[in-house]
């Protein structure tokens, strides 16, 4: 069981798109060269994403996606469901006819991870996925100019991992 490339692809697109969309809209051909994710890919993606109404299209010259919601309204949860993600421990797939027509022994087991990695995913909002990334590029400008910039970069990294936005408000 793991993530696939299709959820990892539609998360990284999404935090593109939040950490560029507040100058208009954005180009999936911009996301798809920065992210090295193919165009033809992040149109189905994001195809899937505007059905579920996370993400807005804008046609015409300077049009592209804008975020439908506010980051703060969007969870990892409710992109990897729009993308059809399947996150599914069981070997059944829910169904309880992992062993033959029966249950297996650890059916509870998977069924638990199921729920939790579910519960972890919906507590993680685009909004701390974008505070952490900005505060990973300021890091990276403070070292390259020798300083700390605007205390950003002296935060650990292990603070900005689940409530980021706290974590940065405390600067």
């Amino acid at each position: 069981m793991r993530l696939t490339t299709k959820g990892r692809f539609a998360v990284t697109a999404m935090i593109d798109l939040a950490l560029r969309g507040q100058d208009g809209p954005v180009t999936l051909a911009g996301i798809s060269e920065r992210q090295k994710i193919s165009l033809s890919y992040l149109e189905q993606l994001f195809g899937k994403l505007r059905r579920h109404k996370l993400v807005e299209s804008v046609r015409g010259p300077g049009g592209g996606y804008c975020m439908a919601k506010p980051l703060d309204q969007v969870s990892v949860a409710d992109i990897i469901r729009a993308v059809d993600e399947p996150l599914d421990a069981t070997q059944c797939g829910g169904r309880e006819n992992c062993h033959g027509e029966h249950r297996c022994m650890t059916h509870d087991l998977w069924t638990t991870l199921n729920t939790k990695m579910y519960e972890y995913l919906s507590s993680v909002f685009l909004a701390d996925l974008v505070s952490q990334q900005q505060a990973r590029l300021a890091e990276a400008e403070g070292a390259e100019a020798g300083g700390v910039a605007g205390g950003v970069a002296s935060i650990p990294a292990a603070s900005l991992h689940r409530n980021s936005a706290k974590s940065l408000a405390a600067v």
